[in-house]
């Protein structure tokens, strides 16, 4: 049996979401974003429904962002870039369990999120 880490974030809109996170895989190859890396993250806002938020991190935003800063990203450093647009779209999408459970990290907010961490 796996314990998972519950955590909360409490949204600029209002909202409190708790969620954890469930775990990483290559993104199916029918699959619109692929090649990517899938994060997928359980999410709740009202504590009775839990539902699946998958974070994408394209393989072309991880080149062009190793091209520009000349080392490869650690796994670390994409989980981070991973949960910091999960973050986003909880400020962001008023919706999550209808317009957010599919999430895409381009290479501008995959700059940006490593940014914000001092990650260069």
């Amino acid at each position: 049996m796996t314990i998972r880490r519950l955590k909360t974030y409490a949204g600029v809109q209002g909202y409190v979401y708790q969620y954890y996170f469930v775990g990483q895989r290559a993104a199916l190859a029918d699959d619109p974003e692929a090649p990517a890396t899938e994060f997928v993250f359980d999410v709740t806002s009202d504590r009775k429904l839990t539902y699946a938020v998958s974070v994408f991190l394209p393989a072309k935003a991880v080149d062009q962002w190793v091209q520009s800063h000349g080392r490869p990203l650690s796994d670390t450093e994409q989980y981070a870039a991973a949960k910091l647009r999960l973050f986003r779209a909880f400020d962001d999408v008023e919706d999550m369990k209808t317009q957010g459970r599919r999430l895409v990290t381009d290479a501008a907010l995959l700059e940006e999120a490593l940014a914000s961490l001092g990650v260069e």
